[in-house]
């Protein structure tokens, strides 16, 4: 005897007075027996109150940014099995019930909606840009990526969402969930989907330029919290590659004359070379405690059951 899995639609939310109702309907048809939650983000429209009447349990999280809504979502709903996407109507909502059958048949922990863009003014060009640009500096630090780590549809196991501690505020979320997923190796998937036009009357809260430094600041602070010794190696090879050039000239001119001319400069090379020790010993200490933290992760991970198991 099996029993359904329970499923949860969560939609963060913030002044989409004008799509949540068609969101919300669109789950509602593609997955009928899902419990579909809108976390309202201090929107200043009627997004609460058009959220209520189309049938969403609705609540709201005061700390302004995706990231701390998400963090509200995960914490707070209890289910088996989590579809995230925006509340903006520009997700298809019927590709959900197929993200969630590859999910559970293969027991993956996340299965990305990859978005493919028919409309032209679905996918602004420095959006697309930005998103290459940022897939290949992931991959590039961490050895693997997605084929679109910007995209808010997603599909998550129960032990993904409890073995995960965001700490992202803003429209970063995407990334550190991408690089959660990497680092502890889970089985993940991707499915292309539909990416839509908004509707009309609801505008794009995402900057291409300010968001996307703040991006590519979360993808290197990332970098430096899971991969120290890399980190802090790659600086302490070019402070000692720098003290090594400094340093050639003096050993040449002492070996001919015995003496040390330029005193200041064989200091700043010695300070150098110091300092290039440090670093690479704070990366192997700090190297250390993320492998602790790791397994840490990975025990909270596997301390829950496997989708479809």
């Amino acid at each position: 005897m099996t029993t359904e899995p329970r499923i949860a639609v969560l939609l963060p939310c913030y002044n989409e007075e004008a799509a949540i109702a068609q969101t919300v309907a669109g789950f509602r048809a593609a997955l009928p027996g899902a419990v579909i939650y809108v976390y309202d983000n201090n929107s200043t429209d009627r997004t609460l109150e058009v959220a209520q009447n189309a049938g969403a349990i609705v609540r709201t999280e005061r700390m302004q940014g995706k990231g701390n809504v998400v963090r509200r979502m995960f914490a707070d709903i209890d289910a088996d099995i989590y579809v995230m996407a925006d509340g903006d109507a520009t997700y298809d909502a019927e590709a959900a019930p197929a993200m969630i059958a590859r999910l559970a048949d293969e027991q993956l922990d996340m299965v990305v909606g990859t978005r493919i863009h028919e409309a032209a003014d679905a996918y602004r060009r420095g959006h697309v840009m930005g998103n290459r640009a940022m897939t290949g500096l992931l991959a590039g630090l961490f050895g693997r990526s997605f084929t679109d780590i910007f995209s808010g549809y997603r599909v998550f196991s129960r032990r993904f969402v409890k073995s995960f501690p965001v700490l992202s505020g803003g429209f970063e979320i995407e990334t550190e969930i991408s690089v959660h997923a990497l680092e502890l190796r889970m089985p993940v998937g991707e499915v292309e989907t539909r990416y839509f036009a908004r509707p009309e009357g609801s505008v794009s809260k995402l900057s291409t330029y300010s968001d996307g430094w703040r991006i590519a600041k979360t993808i290197a602070v990332l970098y430096r919290i899971e991969r120290p010794l890399l980190f802090f190696g790659w600086i302490g090879a070019l402070l000692a590659a720098l003290a090594v050039i400094l340093a050639i000239p003096l050993v040449v001119t002492y070996l001919q004359t015995s003496l040390v001319p330029r005193f200041p400069t064989a200091i700043l090379a010695t300070g150098l070379i110091i300092l290039a020790a440090l670093c690479f010993f704070a990366g192997l200490i700090l190297d250390t405690v993320v492998r602790g933290r790791r397994e840490m992760r990975r025990l909270a991970y596997l301390a829950h059951k496997a989708p479809g198991a």
